[in-house]
């Protein structure tokens, strides 16, 4: 079941009747988590008991994870191009190359990986050298749709981490819990040091911003309407609107330096369930994707696309796209496909790309 938020009192307490969400204050949008620890400062970085009370009762943030695009992530095979130089692919097994695979960050799709054992079909016609490709698992990652307004900040570890146990400190291996990569929490007050920004997200649990990725709310643009998104650069997260209502948040891949995503107010041009990419041919940059799914095209070549290659969201990483998991990808593609049409019948979405800091500051991954 596919569930469209549209208003926080109404889906959280459809959810809960379902059972999905457990009746707790976590599900309550009208708590300020932030404003009752306010006291808390970087000098004064202990919490009092009021704000103590708030922490140990909200965790976690009061979000739904939206459902796992499991035809597309079981229906396909993903393979890495990991042969030195040139790649060749045959028209049979042990038979005749027909084309070559420049070096590269490339990848293929399977069709046949059992029938002859040593080769691999794959998408497009042609066979290749089992040694000359390996098996990639695709990103499970998800994001959610919000039960709370995103007035309260929460966010992701992208890693695993023991938070700090004050600002500016060491992970804490001793006293504090472990959070695996893309764990969720709320934020309940910020600090800086030495012009790094600590969020405490617990009783004596700090992180930095180099270590997380946040959900923030951004204003809607004056032309903007209907459904939208927007993709903030220096947290490397979307948000989707409906109106000035934000409904769902997740972490993004962005370009990379040298391919930055540009900023500004775009619109969707055009929309693939699947569709090949390739680039920089002939330089050591070349890239070439198989069925590239859940395409959504908004500023000439740059598009909102799922990603099957990497599994790291909340870092730069792409060539300008914005890369998202399958399943985010398809679920905002099924969402925005239903704003009204444009004069050529596509449904009109805009995508919003702003940077809430100083854009490329932190959080650079290669890859």
């Amino acid at each position: 079941m596919r569930i469209h938020v549209t208003r926080f009192a109404t889906i959280a307490g459809f959810l809960i009747a379902l059972g999905v969400v457990p009746f707790t204050a976590n599900a309550d949008p009208s708590i300020d988590l932030m404003a009752a620890c306010a006291g808390v400062t970087l000098e004064n970085p202990t919490p009092n008991q009021g704000c103590m009370d708030v922490m140990l009762a909200y965790m976690e943030p009061a979000v739904v994870p939206i459902e796992l695009d499991r035809f597309t992530l079981s229906s396909y095979t993903y393979w890495k191009v990991v042969s030195e130089g040139w790649a060749n692919v045959f028209d049979v097994p042990n038979g005749t190359p027909i084309r070559q695979i420049e070096p590269g960050f490339n990848f293929v799709i399977a069709t046949d990986t059992e029938s002859t054992p040593g080769w691999i079909a794959i998408q497009g016609g042609g066979w290749m050298r089992a040694e000359d490709i390996q098996l990639v698992q695709p990103s499970y990652f998800t994001g959610v749709q919000l039960l709370q307004p995103l007035d309260q900040w929460f966010g992701w570890t992208m890693f695993d981490l023991f938070p700090a146990s004050q600002p500016g400190g060491s992970q804490d291996h001793n006293n504090n819990p472990l959070y695996r990569k893309y764990s969720r929490f709320n934020v309940f007050a910020q600090v800086a040091v030495d012009d790094i920004i600590w969020y405490m997200i617990g009783p004596d649990m700090w992180v930095e911003q180099r270590w997380v990725a946040i959900a923030k709310p951004t204003e809607r643009p004056e032309e903007v309407s209907g459904r939208w998104v927007a993709v903030d650069l220096y947290e490397q997260t979307l948000v989707a609107y409906e109106g000035d209502t934000p409904v769902f948040a997740t972490l993004v891949a962005t370009g990379l330096p040298s391919w930055d995503t540009r900023e500004g107010v775009f619109t969707v041009w055009d929309r693939a369930i699947s569709d090949p990419m390739s680039g920089a041919a002939g330089s050591p940059q070349a890239y070439a994707l198989q069925s590239v799914p859940w395409v959504m095209y908004f500023d000439g070549g740059i598009s909102l696309h799922g990603t099957y290659w990497h599994d790291g969201f909340g870092y730069r990483r792409s060539h300008g796209c914005v890369n998202l998991s399958i399943s985010d990808a398809r679920f905002l593609y099924e969402w925005l496909d239903e704003n009204p049409p444009d004069d050529e019948g596509n449904p009109l979405s805009y995508v919003y790309v702003y940077s809430s800091g100083v854009y490329g500051q932190f959080g650079i991954a290669q890859g």
